[in-house]
């Protein structure tokens, strides 16, 4: 194991109390904005208003919708107006963005508007008695050199002191925090390593951070604010960006193969301790797992079980190998229908998918013409560190389990060894299938990366939840046979009950949060249907449900609406090749 950086670095909290808790700034009036949680702010100004310091501290981290949390009076709000910030330095839509989930938050009727660039919410609120209140939110935002030598408008951490005793100046500037420093280190320190010239550059990148931070549930769906899990995401994809530019690959490339990166951010009080560290693999070990009725099933299995349940259909095995050196299994069953391929856990933290496939294909080989290959796992060492990492934030979404051990999207390898793309390379020449169901999700609650800009680079369109949502990519000369298979399939989910009004309900709020739906909606199914050549079989159904990390109720939801659409879509599809026969 090489060590790359291992540092504490202070709280700014703590900081700011021994620099201001003081009697010779006795009658100051200090305001501060940290990535801090409601209890420690105020268990700070208690300290300060003890040494004659008037102080507020507020969240660095979505200070909008902290504001309307923790100062706002909503008691008998009629109407809100809210004009956002619109900088030239940044997405439009950010600061609106960055409201989320507000609008679903308030049960009063809520309007957004485009304002100025000076960083503040201008807020106006109408009350049921007549009452008109307006107030300005802060958004402290500073712009910094990022790590592709482009300039980020990212939130930051900012102190205002005024009253001073001695004439001296007020203080109005940004303030270095302990999270964003944690961030800077690390991407200096694995930029100024020498790294080997041929990918993979390292078995695996180890970031891992112990940190005081937000992890604040709201009341509306799966959402969470949470300074971690945006740590994470930060380091997770920044690092992938950095090696593509090393490799001299576009942003979009999702083909390189810098290793395992692996950001493990947890709770800790005092400083902020970080440790980024290159290991090498070691045997591969499987979080374990209780036992579970995959009918019923309220959490993602262990890779043991899914293997069990695997092996409890009937079918001719097949077999790859992930990086790691686990197994990547299959089956494939041939039949009288045209031949599917059924897969799942491409993308390891996308849960949902696997228990899903595996209560329909129960279902499709229970007919003795179907005719099916599948996959339940294709990522098995991404679907490892999953389980491993939510044993520590078990509602985070943990990206770092989104690739393969060698980091690249397991579709998009070039060259040799195959490893994990090689199974469903078996499947496809096995069964010669012309539809390929391809079973995802995405995150269940917003994703940002606050210290890059905030919203996710190359990742957008899932920035918030916008319900269950269907891709269909087609060989140019399938548009129509692509056209008519998801209005079947859409067609056919109306009859999972809920879908439709969980559809509606996310649409609604995503849509007043991002500027409105750009996918066409089938049947209250958000959906998007593209020519594309780059799969191997003409048509490629896609499905994206917001499942990272979900539990209980919502995680049997999600794949019973995963199982649903794949006998949907095997139905459909047969039929409409009987019709075209």
């Amino acid at each position: 194991m090489t060590t790359l950086l291992d540092e504490r670095i202070p709280r700014t909290l703590e900081t700011l109390l021994r620099d201001w808790a003081r009697n010779d700034h006795r009658g100051v009036t200090l305001e501060a904005w940290l990535f801090e949680d409601e209890t420690a702010r105020r268990a700070a100004e208690a300290l300060l208003a003890e040494a004659g310091v008037r102080a507020r501290l507020r969240s660095a981290y979505k200070p909008l919708v902290h504001a309307f949390l923790e100062e706002l009076d909503t008691t008998d709000l009629k109407r809100v107006t809210v004009r956002y910030p619109v900088h030239e330095e940044a997405d439009r839509l950010r600061f609106l963005l960055e409201a989320y989930p507000l609008a679903a938050l308030l049960d009063a009727e809520t309007h957004f508007e485009p304002g100025d660039a000076d960083l503040n919410y201008l807020v106006t609120l109408e009350y049921t008695n007549g009452h008109v209140a307006e107030h300005a939110v802060l958004a402290p935002n500073r712009l910094r050199p990022n790590h592709l030598d482009e300039v980020d408008l990212t939130p930051t951490g900012w102190l205002k002191v005024t009253g001073r005793p001695d004439q001296a100046s007020d203080l109005d500037e940004p303030l270095e925090t302990e999270m964003e420093q944690v961030f800077h280190r690390v991407m200096r320190v694995v930029a100024a390593h020498e790294w080997p010239e041929a990918e993979p550059y390292a078995e695996t990148l180890a970031i891992d951070v112990t940190i005081p931070g937000i992890e604040r549930p709201l009341d509306y769906g799966d959402e969470v604010m949470s300074t971690r899990e945006a740590l994470h995401e930060d380091f997770y994809f920044s690092l992938l960006e950095f090696f593509k530019r090393k490799s001299g690959r576009p942003p979009e490339d999702r083909s390189v193969q810098p290793g395992q990166i692996v950001p493990d951010i947890r709770a800790g009080e005092g400083d902020a301790h970080v440790r980024v560290t290159l290991r090498a693999f070691g045997a591969p070990e499987d979080p374990v797992k209780p036992e579970q009725d995959i009918e019923t099933a309220d959490a993602a299995p262990g890779l043991a079980q899914i293997h069990r349940e695997l092996a409890a259909l009937h079918g001719e095995t097949f077999e790859g190998i992930s990086r790691e050196g686990r197994p990547v299994q299959g089956i494939y069953r041939a039949g009288s229908r045209p031949a599917v391929l059924v897969t799942s856990g491409q993308h390891a933290n996308e849960t949902s998918a696997p228990v899903g496939t595996l209560r329909a294909v129960r279902r499709l080989l229970a007919n003795p013409d179907a005719n099916i290959a599948y996959i339940p796992v294709e990522n098995p060492d991404g679907y490892a560190l999953h389980g491993r990492l939510c044993e520590g934030n078990p509602r985070h979404m943990h990206h770092a389990a989104r690739y393969t051990s060698l980091g690249n999207d397991l579709e998009y390898g070039q060259g040799g060894p195959l490893y994990e793309i090689g199974a469903r390379n078996q499947a496809l020449e096995m069964s010669g299938a012309q539809l390929h169901l391809n079973l995802h999700g995405y995150p269940a609650h917003e994703w940002t990366r606050p210290l890059t800009g905030y919203l996710p680079r190359g990742f957008e369109l899932w920035t918030i939840p916008k319900g269950f949502f269907l891709i269909m990519r087609h060989h140019p000369s399938w548009a129509e046979t692509a056209r008519t298979l998801i209005e079947a399939v859409t067609t056919g989910l109306s009859a999972v009950p809920g879908l439709a009004d969980f559809n509606r309900r996310q649409i609604e709020i995503c849509s007043m949060h991002s500027g409105g739906t750009p996918y066409e909606i089938i049947n209250d199914v958000p959906c998007l249907i593209t020519a594309d050549e780059r799969h191997p079989t003409p048509l490629t159904l896609i499905t994206e449900f917001p499942d990272e990390t979900i539990y209980g109720e919502a995680y049997r939801f999600a794949h019973t609406v995963q199982m649903a659409t794949v006998i949907a879509a095997e139905e459909a599809f047969a039929s409409i090749m009987a019709r075209v026969s």
